[in-house]
């Protein structure tokens, strides 16, 4: 069920009668669990049986480690181990198939047919973080029930929580168990919840939908036939659909949550003014890359074992952290280019302690830019091969080809615009230069360009991760 569709207005209105009309905690945390599994199920509803095992045994886990005093590193090794063991199946089985098996073949066959499942990777994310917070027992505000019922109540309400179950942001165990609780319609930040809202109708609908019209033509075959300014146009194009796409969708996500008294936290952060491959990482999918850091790269021994063990574990967390998003070796490729950008800038800073003039600023601010935005086509395109030709086909074909070329150019040009302002005008309120009071026409604006201008509906990038 799509965030812009008329039954998901529906169930959303419906859901929110029903939760606070319900004077107790456990009726809301009812009304959520279902209303999310109806959201689930919507278009494949043999699928929710599997969110409801990954539930399931994320329950045992935590019973048994709330009860065992003795064996608690083996059960919630045991959880871990399951909660990767389903991610593995269903995302990574086709990739299995293709490589390792003859087409053709049974098991080939048999693993290209299993289905990936929307929001898996997602919600076994948090699954994961439910299990080792609740072992590693670091976080005093996580005081799960210890009756059952109640214990399985507020675990299926955080895993399967509708605003962010299908495409995040990422939320860790010790951000969301302590705001369970009793809310009241009184208590909703309505200010909060529609800036948030507009703010993301916005990316999707308007800059997300209309842009993905065009950078369509960047699939093979039809990119061999751009010109050079258009395939470059398209790329660029894509850089900022993606980004509205997926900061439209974590933008929703916290409007959603604020108007069931819940705060997310921010996943995007102003991402394409980065002046380094780390900063883009503490802005991009902040869920992700401090899930990431947090739960695997420390685990891993992080910056305390050496320089070379430092480099070692950044490579491999960016390279888990790509195939996360997708089973296919472009994915694996773009998280090692992106963890040898990060090993180098820290092997540079190692290296030396110069600092780049401020005069720089705007050039290392392009040349990440540039980067980030060319591995982009490694999720834009399925075969690592069409990329090589894409970036070949970049340099080899004519440039400019005159008008032919004008009108895909113009528009890409018109719905790129809002995001560059986005970031600019964010600068500018960084170093105090920013004093024009335009948010309320903005909303405004917002709101008069969703109703009039959004593109042709689509599904969120993100779904496919």
């Amino acid at each position: 069920m799509l965030f812009t569709s008329p039954e998901f207005f529906i169930l959303l209105l419906g859901t929110m009668l029903f939760y606070y009309r319900i004077n107790s905690l456990v009726g809301q945390k009812l009304i959520v669990i279902v209303s999310s599994f109806v959201f689930y199920a919507w278009h494949a509803p043999k699928l929710l049986a599997l969110l409801c095992f990954s539930i399931g045994v994320n329950v045992a886990t935590v019973y048994f480690l709330q009860r065992n005093k003795y064996s608690k590193k083996a059960v919630a090794i045991l959880g871990v181990v399951i909660n990767l063991l389903i991610l593995a199946f269903f995302k990574y089985s086709p990739l299995l198939g293709k490589t390792f098996f003859p087409m053709g073949s049974g098991v080939a066959d048999f693993l290209l047919a299993i289905p990936l499942p929307i929001g898996i990777s997602f919600f076994t994310f948090q699954g994961l973080s439910l299990v080792i917070d609740v072992y590693r027992d670091e976080h005093a505000e996580i005081k799960l029930p210890k009756k059952t019922l109640a214990l399985a109540e507020s675990i299926s309400m955080y895993i399967a929580f509708f605003p962010q179950l299908i495409a995040g942001p990422v939320v860790k165990a010790h951000e969301f168990l302590p705001q369970i609780g009793q809310k009241y319609f009184r208590d909703i930040d309505w200010e909060y919840c529609f800036k948030k809202l507009v703010i993301g109708y916005f990316l999707k609908m308007v800059i997300a939908d209309n842009l993905k019209d065009h950078t369509f033509w960047m699939q093979y075959p039809y990119f061999l036939e751009l010109s050079g300014a258009n395939a470059l146009a398209m790329l660029v194009g894509y850089s900022m659909q993606i980004f509205a796409d997926f900061a439209g969708y974590s933008s929703i996500a916290l409007g959603l949550a604020g108007l069931f008294g819940y705060r997310l936290h921010e996943n995007f952060m102003f991402p394409y003014i980065s002046q380094s491959f780390s900063e883009f990482w503490r802005r991009w999918h902040i869920s992700l890359s401090t899930f990431l850091k947090e739960y695997l790269y420390i685990s891993l021994g992080g910056n305390r074992k050496g320089k070379l063990r430092t480099y070692i574990n950044l490579m491999l967390t960016m390279v888990l952290g790509g195939f996360w998003h997708g089973a296919a070796w472009s994915y694996a490729v773009w998280g090692a280019a992106h963890g040898l950008a990060l090993a180098s800038e820290r092997w540079i800073h190692d290296l030396t302690s110069y600092r780049v003039p401020k005069a720089f600023r705007a050039f290392k601010m392009l040349f990440v830019f540039a980067v980030v935005t060319l591995l982009w086509l490694l999720f834009r395109l399925p075969e690592f091969s069409q990329v090589i030709l894409y970036v070949h086909h970049l340099f080899e074909a004519e440039f400019f080809r005159g008008l032919e070329d004008m009108n895909s150019l113009f528009f890409i040009a018109v719905y790129s615009l809002p995001i560059l302002c986005y970031h600019l005008i964010y600068l500018q309120k960084q170093s105090g230069r920013w004093s024009f009071k335009v948010e309320t026409w903005a909303y405004a604006l917002m709101l008069c360009m969703i109703v009039v201008n959004s593109g042709s509906s689509g599904s969120f990038i993100y779904f496919q991760f």
